[in-house]
């Protein structure tokens, strides 16, 4: 009773005062809006993939040098949400040809495609993504055209020219029926004016109020009620509130709802961080320097993220740098044409209205963040560990057998152990170290009696863009620059004068550092005993409360509690070189000569949720489980999470028996650094030798500071 003349104060005010209540709640939608909009851009990041390669023209049988910068949509800086970039080279008919993983560090990483010989003529498109945004694959993804000639066999060649406007174009900004656009009228640094309509109909169902947001790749610039005085209501917005690059205005209706929206862009700041001090003409077979210095005195040289150059001839096409390219990123795909021959700061006008009228973000929609539906996930960032996924399928109904235990082993001498459950569908991931380490990993379902086969998923994905060839686009070849490359690249080959020895790797497997189960109960080492003729006895004589017994059905492994004093109900789980066998057989039948050591763990044991009844592992001199056969119903891959990218090599003419050495020099890039990096004085040098091709050459940096701040220069230079 002594609530009521407070509930009873409270319902007077609001029969009082409803209007300012309800101006209230208005009033917060706002923040709702911004709310919901943070929380989406959190939750789904969008990442974005720059690659800078070498040149844009290649011949069949030359290799593609590149870097692959990764960048967060949202600030635009380094990203270091993802440590590994899936890069693919694609032919014409969407078609994978060459496909690597590639390491980064610092949001970066450097990598090499072997282009084989036998490649027809034709346009190819390199694509990278990371785990992360396969989840959003076809649109979440770099790519970028390159031609690629072969000279030796151009009977089959195809250059039909893959086009992917028509999935990279969505179906263009919001509009609804609901009588509430807008347009710009006019814009400048200081102001951007804004004409919002609305007519009757909207007035009348909706009230004299809409609500405004701006944003620009995941950031809110403005957000502000808007009072609708007549069916046409001009506003301005700050520019200096606006950040660079495509703008979204979205327009709501008085309870929330996104009922219409417009794009425009805000053009960059100047984002030329470095200088570049160099002769404009050089010399055949000539030392030459780059000294390269940071511009903007502000920037922090020992944070400078690793920048790439190349120097190659200049091509006849071309590709915007990086700062370019995150103006459009994969957000909304392809840049146009019409912006891409210009340049992004030379627009011509009308040419954004034109081509901004038809776009929409593949990222930012404000009808998915109301609503709830989140989009699926399936792939994590490769923050930590590469995920390798796969299914658990029936062999006999080719049902997927869901809430199964996988286990995946490493052999080696340190036993590592991961399990995986499967889900409603068969689905299942396991995790391995981020190296370039070489894996032999071992994958088998718990259960060998359920038939059941397992499938590893391609870490890269196969969903590509639906592309319609454009015909009648081969170029001719005897007056681009294409002709001569193919004749230098023929010369190289006669001469062999590109053959600099290389390396032969040694392909060794590595395991696990340490064993997962630590100090076992018992570490028999087999050489501080005399040698007993079968394992049968080496467990009766020296493996203490751990029995193997031969039964009708075969042999039999129990352990017994040391806290009860009896045998556990359930089997040991039993290992050869760290990978599980199921049959205790394949550890009596071993020769014990071959064994090493053999490791016990006599209590129950947990990993994870995951309950070991007691645990041996038995590990061979050779340590690589090579004295086992493999069941069916395991999965054996051996298995590189990344390659390195090797080091651009190119001849040293300081001596005069090598420059005045008869065998010519026609290298189609002259040089490629991915790990160029000022010194403390914030400077930045860069030799090499020139060849003996004659031509104008382009020198191409491309990166970004630590602090964020893109970097992009060109400069070209004259051989002669």
């Amino acid at each position: 009773m002594a609530r009521f003349p407070a509930l009873l104060f409270s319902l007077i005010l609001f029969c009082l005062f409803p209007f300012k209540m309800e101006s209230q709640v208005q009033k917060n939608i706002l923040d709702v809006l911004s709310e919901k909009f943070s929380e989406y851009c959190s939750s789904f990041p969008w990442e974005e993939i720059y690659v800078h390669t070498d040149r844009q023209e290649y011949i069949a049988g030359e290799e593609i040098w590149f870097e692959a910068y990764l960048v967060d949509r949202q600030s635009l800086k380094p990203s270091d949400g993802s440590k590994i970039v899936y890069v693919e080279l694609l032919n014409a008919e969407n078609r994978p040809v060459a496909q690597k993983r590639v390491m980064l560090d610092n949001a970066a990483g450097p990598g090499r495609i072997n282009l084989s010989d036998t490649l027809s003529s034709g346009y190819y498109t390199i694509r990278a993504y990371t785990n992360w945004m396969k989840n959003f694959l076809p649109y979440n993804c770099f790519t970028r055209r390159l031609l690629i000639y072969n000279v030796l066999n151009n009977k089959n060649s195809n250059f039909s020219l893959p086009n992917f406007k028509e999935i990279k174009k969505s179906a263009g900004p919001l509009m609804t029926k609901s009588g509430l656009t807008a347009k710009i009228i006019k814009q400048d640094a200081e102001n951007i004016k804004l004409n919002i309509n609305a007519d009757q109909n909207f007035r009348s169902r909706e009230g004299n109020t809409c609500y405004l947001i701006v944003q620009t790749h995941g950031i809110i610039n403005i957000k502000r009620s808007v009072n609708l005085t007549d069916e046409n209501t001009v506003i301005n917005l700050p520019g200096n509130l606006i950040i660079p690059g495509i703008n979204q205005i979205t327009l709501f209706n008085a309870s929330g709802k996104p009922v219409n929206e417009l794009y425009f862009y805000t053009p960059l700041k100047e984002t030329s961080a470095v200088t570049l001090t160099t002769p404009d003409n050089i010399k055949v077979r000539d030392k030459l320097s780059l000294d390269i210095g940071i511009k903007n005195s502000s920037v922090d040289a020992e944070n400078f993220q690793n920048l790439s150059i190349s120097v190659a001839p200049k091509g006849e096409n071309s590709f915007p740098d990086i700062a370019e390219y995150m103006v459009f990123g994969s957000e909304f795909g392809e840049i146009p044409n019409e912006i891409l021959q210009s340049g992004i700061d030379n627009i011509p006008a009308g040419t954004p209205d034109n081509y901004l009228s038809t776009i929409k973000s593949n990222w930012i929609n404000w009808t998915t963040i109301l609503s709830g539906d989140k989009p699926g996930i399936k792939y994590e960032k490769e923050t930590a560990n590469h995920y390798i996924y796969g299914k658990l399928i029936n062999k006999n109904t080719q049902a997927p057998d869901g809430g199964r235990y996988l286990f995946l082993s490493m052999p080696g001498k340190h036993a590592t152990f991961q399990y995986a459950r499967t889900d409603k569908n068969g689905n299942f991931y396991f995790t391995i170290p981020l190296d370039n380490n070489n894996k032999d990993l071992i994958i088998q379902p718990e259960e060998v009696g359920r038939n059941n086969t397992i499938r590893i998923e391609s870490s890269f994905s196969n969903i590509y863009p639906e592309i319609s060839l454009l015909p009648d686009n081969k170029p001719d070849i005897t007056k681009q620059s294409i002709s001569k490359l193919g004749i230098n690249y023929q010369v190289m080959k006669i001469y062999k004068s590109d053959d600099i020895p290389q390396k032969t790797e040694q392909v060794i497997f590595t395991g696990g550092s340490k064993r997962f189960y630590g100090k076992p109960d018992i570490e028999l080492i087999m050489d501080d005993y005399i040698k007993l003729p079968v394992m049968q006895e080496v467990f009766f004589e020296l493996m203490p409360g751990v029995f193997m017994k031969k039964k009708r059905s075969g042999y039999e492994i129990t352990i017994a509690d040391p806290v009860e004093n009896q045998i556990f109900d359930e089997p040991p789980i039993l290992f050869v070189d760290g990978v599980v066998v199921n049959d205790p057989a394949i550890i009596a039948n071993l020769d014990p000569e071959l064994v090493e050591k053999i490791d016990a763990i006599k209590s129950r044991y947990f990993v994870g949720n995951y309950l070991f009844y007691g645990l041996v592992n038995v590990i061979t001199r050779a340590g690589n489980f090579s004295n086992v056969t493999l069941p069916d119903y395991a999965v054996r891959l051996p298995y590189r999470v990344s390659e390195p990218a090797g080091s651009f090599l190119s001849p040293d003419y300081s001596t005069g028996e090598n420059r005045n050495s008869r065998i010519p020099d026609f290298r189609n890039t002259l040089y490629w650094n991915a790990s160029l990096k000022p010194d403390k004085e914030g400077k930045i040098k860069a030799e090499f030798w020139t060849s003996d091709f004659k031509s104008d050459y382009e020198i191409n940096i491309q990166g970004f500071t630590g602090s964020g701040e893109f970097v992009s220069y060109k400069k070209v230079i004259r051989l002669k």
